[in-house]
Parts: structure tokens; sequence; C-alpha cells
């Protein structure tokens, strides 16, 4: 299931150069990640309750594009493949108003045993969430 994500760019994420800072863009992302596990009926509380972690283990991200404050942005959410402990989420980050893409990443995320701290497979329930994951990239249209 892919979900998209609005936010407006506040005058605290802009650097001293004017525009949004790199490491603002992963946050963006990490706030569609969490949209995700909640418009699929899920939360970090309920992955913790189960006695689950998670923890970003690789994050390959493309900068194309600047924004500002007072930017609207969408940011798009979808599985884009799962592994035995791990799974990958293809995010974008485009303008709302223009639907110009400012940003794509691959992260992926491996499930752990919050007690051992070791990895653990994905539990049954967490890959019915994630399914249909497949090799290929999302739709590139943001329409």
């Amino acid at each position: 299931m892919e979900t998209r994500l609005e936010i407006t760019v506040r005058s605290t994420e802009v650097d001293y150069l004017g525009h949004v800072n790199n490491a603002k863009y992963l946050e963006y992302m990490e706030w569609g990640r969490e949209d995700w596990l909640k418009q699929v009926g899920s939360s970090f509380n309920d992955l913790v309750n189960r006695g689950l972690g998670t923890a970003t283990v690789n994050i390959n991200i493309n900068y194309l594009g600047e924004c500002y404050n007072g930017d609207q942005l969408i940011i798009k959410t979808a599985p884009l493949k799962t592994g035995t402990s791990s799974f990958v989420f293809y995010q974008e980050i485009f303008k709302k108003v223009t639907m110009e893409k400012v940003a794509d990443a691959r992260i992926t995320i491996v499930v752990f045993d919050i007690t051992t701290r070791k990895s653990r497979p994905i539990p049954p329930y967490l890959l019915e969430l994630l399914a249909p994951a497949s090799d290929q990239a999302p739709d590139q249209n943001p329409g």
C-alpha cells in the first residue's frame, strides 16, 4: 500500500543557505514511514508491544531539488521488497504545487527482538502489511 503524507516546511527546518537542510529530508521520510504504519493499522508502539523493534540499516537517497520555508510537500511511502528479517521502503518527496520530485530513497529496515537485540524474521502479520512489496519501484507518476 502506498501512502501520502502532506507537510509544510517550517522556518526552523531551513538552514543558513535558505533551503531545507539535507538531514531534514531524512526526517521527513521517517515521518512518512510512521504515517505508513498508522495508515495500515499499526504503529511503532504496536511493534514494541509484540517484542519487536526496527532499525534503519541503509538509506540510499537522491537529492533532486531544493525546498524552502512554506513549501507544501507530499511524502509518498510504499513497501518495495521484503527479505527474511528486513524490508525496503521506496519513498519520494514532491513539491505539492508543481509536483516536482525533490528527493527519492530506498530505505532498508531490519526487524529485531527488543530483548535479545538480535534480528529476527519478519512476523506474518507484518509481512501481510508490507504486501504486495515487489522488486519494482512504485509508479513514478506522482499524480
